[in-house]
């Protein structure tokens, strides 16, 4: 039987509770891993469970807490990982067939460092092909799917993790963001997830290390565990040419103090065309804050669709970069939207890539001028509660009558202004109980902001009690 309790029990609260001997971390690793078999046949978060290395490493642990070891911050505390994320002697597909049998000789730095804390990898969680998309389906792994209703997207791409991570199968879940597939699964599974600050966690699973749009980032389902994600995996290392020199100190318990902040709101960045329910839940949420202490009002951003548009075209030369070398062998098994993408890469030339810089640029200065008045900028994450599974992103990429942008997230706009922090927090449900999220964009390399608004949110709106309806099923 799963014990529910355990299942959506934090991540700190875990740790603490295995410190004090009040729980065994094998007692927790086979509540995890009995939770992931009722519900994975159902959602398809994971790819790979490793139960019985997992439960090795639970003993080990157990072992430890009871000979009086010097212990982790994570000490015997399951965390899955991407599966994009290299894991040594541990198969890496990258959602692609073209990946179907590599097992990496090494763990990525972040890997490494949640192995340190004392954390315990129980798996790797699915994702789309190569990380391309804000719907999480690939044709190795196929359709991952929604906990609060499985008929509907977790998103992408690190929708593997969202949903593991909503559903109970874990306290907390490693993403990577490179145009919000942090934030995008965060705000359809109704849990907080960061993109922080451009080099906060090194990024060492990239062919280039000049990449400046690539992210790692936590999905939890509160604050206090994203905070001490953070702790642990942050930190500057030489692999990563622009890690951040210092390391940064995450508050445990989270600062919910907001009296001292002016915030900016957004509803449409400018351009995209917003569902009503989702800003009525926007509005409600800032409402909440301002009601905390914060000052909040609205401002108008003068941005366009160009921004998502030059987008797409710089990630098509990323993923041509990346992997145009398997493209004619393996094009017959590839996701159509990847080939379509590395073949436009293709087509870019060097000097139509480098004017990319200069839109860049325009978009920064404007939100420039605005953090010149503002702590931080609060829009939508998502522009619409989560669609059905089925879709891609490619299938929103068009503009109404009125010349409003219909696309789905609000997220990869700050992805080319990679060193803001961007933090997706719950703010709600629609109608049909799909989770809708708030983005917070904070000033350069503010992490502490961005994560001190969302901890104010949360004291103000919980959110850790909701639990997905798949509960009455599973």
């Amino acid at each position: 039987m799963v014990d529910l309790e355990l299942s959506y029990c934090a991540a700190m609260e875990l740790a603490q509770r295995i410190r004090s001997r009040e729980i065994s971390p094998v007692e927790v690793m086979e509540n995890c891993l009995e939770r992931i078999g009722k519900v994975n046949p159902k959602l398809n978060c994971f790819c790979f469970v490793y139960a019985d290395d997992a439960m090795e490493s639970a003993r080990k642990a157990e072992q430890g807490v009871m000979a009086g070891q010097v212990l982790g911050p994570a000490h015997g505390v399951p965390v899955a990982i991407k599966d994009v994320t290299p894991t040594k002697g541990k198969t890496t597909t990258r959602g692609s067939k073209v990946y179907e049998h590599w097992i990496p000789d090494h763990d990525a730095l972040i890997v490494k460092r949640f192995a340190a804390a004392g954390a315990i990898m129980i798996g790797k969680t699915t994702t789309p092909e190569f990380a391309y998309d804000g719907f999480t389906q690939s044709p190795l792994w196929g359709v991952t799917r929604n906990p609060w209703n499985p008929d509907h997207t977790p998103g992408g791409s690190s929708g593997g993790s969202g949903a593991a991570v909503a559903c109970g199968c874990v306290p907390w879940a490693e993403g990577t963001d490179m145009g919000g597939s942090v934030r995008i699964p965060a705000s359809y599974c109704g849990i907080v997830g960061l993109k922080p600050s451009l080099g906060r966690i090194p990024m060492d699973i990239l062919p280039t290390v000049f990449d400046n749009i690539s992210h790692f980032g936590p999905l939890t389902r509160s604050i206090g565990d994203a905070n001490l994600f953070m702790n642990i995996a942050s930190g500057p290392d030489e692999r990563d040419i622009m890690s951040l020199p210092d390391k940064l100190e995450f508050p445990l318990p989270a600062d919910t103090h907001i009296n001292d902040l002016k915030l900016a709101m957004s509803m449409d960045l400018g351009f995209y065309a917003v569902d009503p329910e989702v800003e009525q839940c926007v509005r409600s949420a800032a409402e909440r804050l301002s009601a905390k202490g914060a000052t909040v009002e609205e401002v108008e951003l003068s941005w366009s669709r160009d921004i998502n548009d030059a987008w797409v075209e710089y990630w098509g030369v990323y993923l041509d970069v990346c992997f145009t070398q398997d493209l004619d062998r393996w094009r017959g098994q590839m996701d159509p939207n990847v080939v379509s993408l590395i073949e436009s890469g293709r087509q870019m030339d060097a000097v139509s890539l480098k004017r990319i810089e200069v839109l860049r640029t325009k978009q920064w200065h404007q939100l420039c001028n605005l953090f010149d008045k503002y702590d931080a900028l609060l829009c939508p994450t998502m522009t619409r509660p989560a669609p059905p599974v089925g879709f891609s992103d490619s299938d929103f990429q068009t503009s109404r009558e009125d010349g409003r942008y219909q696309g789905l997230d609000m997220t990869s706009p700050f992805n080319f202004v990679g060193q803001c922090p961007a933090l997706s927090v719950p703010a709600g449900f629609s109608k049909d109980e799909l989770p809708i999220g708030l983005q917070v964009v904070g000033h350069r390399y503010d992490d502490l902001t961005v994560m001190r608004i969302g901890a104010a949110l949360e004291s103000v709106r919980p959110w850790a009690h909701r639990r997905p309806q798949l509960e009455a099923t599973s």
